[in-house]
């Protein structure tokens, strides 16, 4: 009696093949497209469908489609990675209408094994890329806190490599402010962020614990009670990650990780490496601030040591050369002569009081920082004579004084930028500084604006940017802008910068 043809079953050789191209990369979606390829062509099956269970077993971490649902499978095995249960494997449509054979189950349980295998591979492997990539930022955050630079700057640096390294939307760094809570000390964000000088306040609740060195995951920021850096900083951000800057004990910070609401919530590895990111920025925050001590103590020690010689040797000749000329201006009969001696005893007085001045500006401490932002802008002119051998003019317009601390402290940086390339690169015998609080910005808000213009040699074709490059990045993270054009040199020779934004 004779019965249906027999199916050729698939052999062994096909079995390790399928296996072979399963494993055969390292990348945890395209293994996955390859086990649900391999799954369909071993037991003739039209669709496929795999789901992966995200790390915290809620919800799916990723997952491909071959035209299955749960509706439509007619065939599901789990797939699993060291005994627990990794995601679904769902196939369906039997090519020829036929059933799913005990064979085919066994051939796609043992190919389930192998997909476990390869996914935990590939989910090791993105691990350790993520792991190297944190490590990459965490160099290039402390080199930058190291390097001696601008302390803004490097602050970035930090904000932007925490935003590229976590996925998020923003990177945020927070200090602690002086009347208490966190200030917002720099932003790196995908689109404009008005946050610099914002301040948490310190009966915030994430204050509290991020000072405590607790960090803070948050599932939606624009819901969350706990947050209160107002509505329009946090109605588009929905997962963050809140960690405390500390090392050995001591907060010196905080660092925000949002990311836009709807997004996935961070990963219990994700986590953990943004910690010890943040560990390791804090650790790089304190060495620096240690180096800066150490630095600012041989510049005071500088300081004395000149102020002494200046005081001791150059005023004191200069007071015996002056009262030398009186004498011989009482002991000369000729009316030019005492006239011309006149003058110069003089000049020798205006310049003695001016040596006295620069003691008394020597002895000052550099660190603090004086509440008006005209004297702040005053002593940066003052300070920059000295190297320029000649004083800059500078005049003053509208209500300087008012200006808030977020701005004035970064238009005295931007003033110390601008006069800093007039000494370095411009080789300019004039500079005129203007300082304007009356001004509207395009957006109708009140603004100041900073004008540095110079006689020098202009920029050249194809010379450096980037002080013009940290000049923009400073107005821009304001709601402001900066730009430069023609100087004050005949027929425009020279360089003149305009840094302006509101406050």
């Amino acid at each position: 009696m004779s019965g249906p043809p027999l199916r050729p079953e698939p052999c062994v050789p096909q079995l390790l093949e399928a296996m072979r191209a399963v494993g055969s990369g390292l990348g945890p979606h395209a293994t996955l497209e390859r086990i649900c390829a391999t799954a369909i062509a071993l037991v003739a099956a039209e669709r496929a469908d795999i789901e992966v269970l995200a790390e915290d077993g809620d919800g799916f971490a990723d997952f491909v489609h071959r035209g299955v649902d749960e509706e439509t499978a007619r065939w599901v095995e789990p797939i699993r990675v060291h005994g627990e249960v990794f995601g679904n494997l769902y196939l369906g449509d039997k090519r020829g209408g036929g059933p799913f054979t005990e064979h085919d189950l066994t051939l796609v349980r043992v190919l389930a094994t192998e997909a476990g295998i390869a996914i935990g591979n590939a989910r090791l492997y993105e691990a350790a890329r993520q792991r190297e990539r944190w490590i990459d930022g965490s160099v290039a955050v402390t080199t930058a806190l190291l390097s001696g630079g601008d302390i803004g700057d490097s602050l970035r640096i930090v904000a932007e490599q925490a935003r590229r390294l976590s996925g998020a939307a923003a990177g945020i760094v927070l200090l602690p402010a002086a009347e208490g809570g966190l200030e917002i000390v720099a932003v790196d964000a995908e689109g404009p962020l008005d946050a610099l000088g914002v301040i948490v306040p310190p009966e915030s609740e994430v204050v509290a614990e991020l000072l405590d060195g607790e960090p803070v995951f948050v599932e939606d920021a624009a819901t969350d009670p706990r947050l209160s850096l107002g509505a329009d900083l946090t109605r588009d951000y929905g997962p963050t990650m809140l960690l405390p800057l500390q090392s050995d004990g001591r907060v010196v910070g905080s660092l925000a990780m949002p990311r836009a609401r709807g997004e996935r919530a961070f990963t219990e590895t994700e986590r953990a490496l943004a910690v010890q990111f943040a560990a390791q920025a804090a650790l790089a925050l304190m060495m620096a601030e240690a180096q800066r001590d150490r630095e600012r103590l041989a510049v005071y020690e500088d300081r004395d040591r000149i102020a002494r010689d200046l005081h001791d040797l150059v005023i004191q000749r200069l007071f015996a050369t002056g009262m030398m000329l009186e004498s011989a201006q009482r002991g000369s009969v000729a009316p030019g002569v005492r006239d011309g001696v006149g003058r110069a005893v003089d000049e020798l007085d205006v310049t003695i009081r001016e040596i006295r001045t620069a003691i008394f500006a020597l002895q000052d401490d550099p660190g603090e920082v004086p509440s008006e932002l005209s004297t702040r802008v005053e002593r940066e002119i003052h300070m920059a004579s000295v190297a320029l051998g000649f004083k800059p003019s500078l005049r003053v317009a509208g209500p300087v004084d008012t200006v808030g601390e977020p701005t004035g402290k970064n238009l005295v940086a931007a003033l110390r930028e601008g006069l800093s390339n007039a000494f370095r690169h411009a080789g300019a015998s004039r500079i005129d500084v203007v300082v304007d609080a009356n001004v509207t910005l395009p957006d109708g808000r009140p603004g100041v604006r900073l004008t540095v213009a110079d006689d020098g040699v202009g920029i050249p074709e194809g010379g450096r940017r980037s002080g013009l490059r940290n000049l923009r990045r400073r107005a821009e993270s304001l709601g402001g802008d900066s730009s430069h054009g023609p100087g004050s040199g005949p027929d425009g020779g020279g360089t003149t910068v305009v840094w302006q934004a509101p406050y």
